[in-house]
Parts: structure tokens; C-alpha cells; sequence
């Protein structure tokens, strides 16, 4: 059997073919964000031969992901899986003549580097303008493209950035402020996922492929609810942006703020410990305060008296979940784990 055999169908396409399936198998990707942009965009080019595959995520699986993250099952939410543990392992069973990687961590200023190294793309498959300021910012200073995704309710956007080429993220959006639309308050189609995820795919499969004068430079809108679609061209760079422009790559400065987060629509605070955590010692150091732990290879999860609940990850990230309040959040942190 051909090593290319299992991509026929791909390379019958002639614009691909088989030189650009040679391309293919020699590109790294990574991904940040294994929810369900993420996931439809692995499933992708993890099936059509993407040779070498990172991608990052800090969540777990949860019954409410099932019904638009389409690597996850009921069993993954049984065991409490991580999302970037649950995805390499249903990847892996789809194409293991590539090399895929699932890192269990929160992407920050301090550590998006180290995943940077021969990469040729930057994909976005999160849910907070915080981190794709931050994967924009990464890419245009290592020079590789960053492919913007988002969706909420039957609505989705996207658009591809590449450096010397177009503008970048923040010069199309500078600030910007919540309205409050997230997946967990107003819902999300599954079919408004896959749309936006696959033109994600699209653009990247296009651009490594060698096939660059296909790609749209512009931004993507589209309801598939209303059946809308609608394309607004780029325009030139902005001279003062401090992204593409003066290259001061603000998100990549990082602070002391960052290591508390509000994670989007979650009622869930993130909290960043300066240490690892040993999840055996805190399973025993959380079950006299606690209705019920849970302890798997991956994390504690722990449900306070007061009503909330601490998820406890090895990297020494906490997840307060119940609260936005940070300083709720805070309190409970340092009553429970200490400063």
C-alpha cells in the first residue's frame, strides 16, 4: 500500500495533489483551545495528513461539550478526562503515521513560546480575545500566519492574518469590550461550529499547500440561522499598532494580573499557583472540607461546603468553579490551598 494511500481522495484534487500532500506531511500546526473550533479543526487536519500536530488546552470534559466537540464521548466525561488528553488519544486512533501532541496547560505569555519552535501556523480555537491577542501577538513576531475563528449562538467570524501581508487581529479590533455573549449564555449551534472550524481548516490546508492566492483576506462573517454570509475586505495595516506595526507585542509582556482569569460564560475563576500540585496529597488535603473529591491521573476535583468547587490541575492551576467574583474566588483559594 502507497504511504500516500489514505489521502487519495485528497490528492485526486489537483490543486493539492501529490506535492502539496508532500507539504502537508512536513507542516507543524498548533492549536490553541480543544473545544469545539479546536476539535472540528484537529479532525481535520489530523485526516487529511498534517505531518506534525501541537495543540493546548486547560479544561476538562464536561456532558455540556458533547453536543459541538465532536472528539469527545460519554465516557470522556466520565472519567474527567482533560480535553487536550481526550483529543491526542481519538487522533491518535485516526491517522498514527503523524505526530500529535496535546499539551494539559493554560497558554500564557511565559510559556506560548515554547511551543513555537519550526511552527508554521498559529490556529485559534479558544473563546477569549485575551489569548488570541496573545496567539497574535506570538505569531507576527515569529512570522507565521495566525487563522482567527470565533462562534457564538448560530453566528461565526474568521479570517486568516499573515505577517507582511495583511493586518493583524488587533488592528482590526484594538479593544475589545464583552457584550456579555458567550456560548453559556445565549447557546451555540453545533452546524455554526463546524462552518467556521472547517473554513478554518480550509485556509490552513490552502496556505500550506502552497496554494496562498486562494486564501480570502478578508474577514468572514456568517448566521447560518439566517442563511447570512458576508465579507469585509482588510485594508492596509494600522501604522500604530503595537502588534504588526511597532512591533511591541503587548500580550506578551507578562503580569501579575494574568494569573487570575475569568474564564468567559463559565461562572469558573482560573487562579495560577507558583507550584505543581501533588494531586494525591490535596485529594487527602480537601476530603475533611468537602461533600465529595474525585481524583484521576489528571486532576482533584473537589466540592466545598460553601457550594463551590475547586478543580485542582498538576501544571498548579485551580479552577474556582461557581463564582465570577474574583475575590470570592481568591478567598476560597487561600482558605483552602494558601497563598
Amino acid at each position: 500500500m502507497s504511504k500516500w494511500e489514505r489521502y487519495s481522495r485528497q490528492m485526486l484534487f489537483q490543486p493539492i495533489g501529490e506535492s502539496g500532500q508532500e507539504k502537508l506531511s512536513k507542516a507543524k500546526v498548533l492549536i490553541v483551545g480543544m473545544g469545539a473550533l479546536g476539535t472540528v479543526v484537529a479532525n481535520h487536519l489530523t485526516r487529511s495528513g498534517v505531518g506534525h500536530l501541537v495543540f493546548c488546552d486547560r479544561d476538562y470534559v464536561e456532558m455540556s461539550n458533547l453536543q459541538r466537540q465532536t472528539l469527545f464521548d460519554e465516557e470522556d466525561v466520565k472519567d474527567m478526562l482533560p480535553k487536550a488528553v481526550a483529543a491526542e488519544k481519538r487522533l491518535k486512533k485516526i491517522n498514527s503515521d503523524i505526530h500529535i501532541e496535546g499539551h494539559v496547560t493554560d497558554v500564557t505569555a511565559g510559556n506560548i513560546g515554547e511551543f513555537m519552535e519550526g511552527t508554521d501556523l498559529v490556529i485559534d480555537g479558544t473563546d477569549n480575545f485575551s489569548t488570541r491577542y496573545l496567539m497574535n501577538d506570538i505569531a507576527f513576531q515569529y512570522g507565521v500566519p495566525f487563522i482567527y475563528g470565533g462562534v457564538v449562538s448560530s453566528r461565526g467570524m474568521g479570517a486568516m492574518f499573515i505577517p507582511g501581508e495583511t493586518p493583524c487581529l488587533r488592528c482590526l479590533f484594538p479593544t475589545f469590550d464583552s457584550s456579555g455573549q458567550t456560548c453559556d449564555t445565549i447557546g451555540v449551534l453545533s452546524m455554526a461550529v463546524d462552518i467556521v472550524a472547517s473554513q478554518e481548516a480550509l485556509m490552513a490546508v490552502q496556505y500550506l499547500t502552497g496554494n496562498r492566492d486562494q486564501i480570502e483576506k478578508s474577514l468572514f462573517t456568517v448566521d447560518v440561522w439566517r442563511n447570512d454570509r458576508f465579507s469585509m475586505g482588510f485594508g492596509s495595516p494600522v501604522e500604530q499598532c503595537p502588534t504588526c506595526g511597532t512591533q511591541e507585542y503587548p500580550s506578551l509582556k507578562a503580569s501579575e494580573k494574568d494569573s487570575v482569569t475569568t474564564l468567559c460564560g463559565r461562572e469558573t475563576v482560573q487562579i495560577q499557583h507558583s507550584t505543581r500540585y501533588d494531586l494525591a496529597k490535596w485529594a487527602n488535603q480537601l476530603e475533611p472540607v468537602s461533600s465529595s473529591v474525585k481524583k484521576t491521573p489528571f486532576l482533584v476535583k473537589a466540592v466545598l461546603q460553601e457550594g463551590e468547587t475547586l478543580v485542582l490541575f498538576p501544571d498548579g492551576r485551580t479552577l474556582v468553579q461557581g463564582t465570577e467574583d474574583l475575590a470570592r474566588a481568591k478567598t476560597l483559594f487561600t482558605k483552602y490551598i494558601g497563598n
